[in-house]
């Protein structure tokens, strides 16, 4: 069987693990097996339905009573605990900050080999995979040994497919044995910011600002075109550097990888690391008075011009279109 790992944070599914689950249909064909998942948590149950349409036809439903929020340690010792009872040919997560994290952790109990951010999965022995290496500057191609074969599916390599779903979805119910060491790292308490706000990895449209911004007060016309847009507002490594932004705003290879129907660049000169980060969008307009930086030739549209004089243009046409 091929087992995906779905992540869920309060009640809600991640968008990366359904584009995960998409490769896993893929394989789970490929190889006659089915695809099941494993979904962690006191509150996933609700949750579990929703996976049919992906594919899947069974969940491992992890329940137990400290599995409130996040613990890397203790959801890899469930992961573990279901392998070695349903011994799969492969397993697998989304690339995201807690799928590689507990894919390692699983990697390490099981002492088997894991490749991170694949983008192509091909079964034989040993399997080849490709993935995503030097923050998306190369494609590495490597043969991965080991049962079961444990990875990790890159962000945005994928989409979210749906399938026809045939069949009861099963649902196996897991009380894992957990101790106190494996809750040594977890989410102990949060701290919510901008309650209503876009999501930026999540978001269909980002505006997106660099050092050409000038400061933090000449964000706001950003944060305006954002609102009327219903977009997220981003930012580079050099205006978090500067403290213009905090590094939740961040695009790029150490902050928030995006793929939104489109990306508008305002004075983002495109460094490489800020690149990674938004190559998954789908259009990008860049507003630049340079025409040749470098996110200039990665647009599929660009404004030479001043983006002080741009961005309000652009708001106000669009509240005119509003207003008519």
């Amino acid at each position: 069987m091929v087992i995906g790992l779905v992540e869920n944070d309060k009640g809600k599914l991640n968008e990366l693990s359904l584009q995960m689950l998409t490769l896993g249909q893929r394989l789970a064909e490929q190889l006659g097996l089915p695809l099941q998942a494993i979904l962690i948590g006191v509150d996933a149950r609700p949750l579990a339905d929703h996976l049919k349409a992906h594919g899947v036809a069974s969940v491992y439903l992890v329940q137990h009573e400290r599995l409130t929020d996040y613990a890397p340690e203790a959801w890899a010792h469930s992961v573990v605990e279901i392998v070695e009872k349903a011994e799969p040919q492969i397993v697998m997560a989304a690339g995201t900050d807690r799928g590689n994290e507990v894919m390692a952790h699983v990697a390490a109990r099981i002492n088997l080999p894991m490749a991170a951010n694949c983008t192509d999965v091909q079964p034989g022995d040993p399997y080849v995979v490709t993935r995503v290496r030097w923050g998306g500057s190369v494609l590495e191609e490597a043969r991965l040994k080991g049962t079961p074969r444990l990875l990790t599916v890159a962000p945005h390599a994928f989409a979210a497919e749906e399938v026809s779903a045939t069949g009861d979805l099963v649902i196996n119910a897991i009380t894992p044995t957990l101790t106190n060491k494996d809750f040594r790292v977890r989410v102990a308490g949060r701290v919510e910011s901008g309650e209503g706000k876009v999501s930026l990895a999540e978001a269909k449209v980002v505006v997106g600002g660099g050092r050409g911004v000038g400061s933090v007060e000449g964000f706001k016309p950003l944060e305006e075109l954002a609102e009327l847009l219903g977009a997220a507002v981003g930012c580079s490594r050099a205006v978090t550097s500067l403290g213009w932004r905090p590094h939740a705003d961040q695009i790029g290879q150490t902050g928030t990888r995006i793929a939104p129907e489109l990306y508008i660049a305002c004075g983002v000169s495109g460094a490489t690391q800020h690149i990674v980060g938004c190559q998954g969008a789908k259009h990008i307009l860049a507003i630049n008075t340079d025409p040749e930086a470098p996110i200039v030739a990665k647009a599929d549209y660009a404004i030479i011009g001043d983006l002080h004089e741009i961005v309000p243009a652009l708001a106000a046409e669009i509240k005119k279109a509003k207003a008519g």
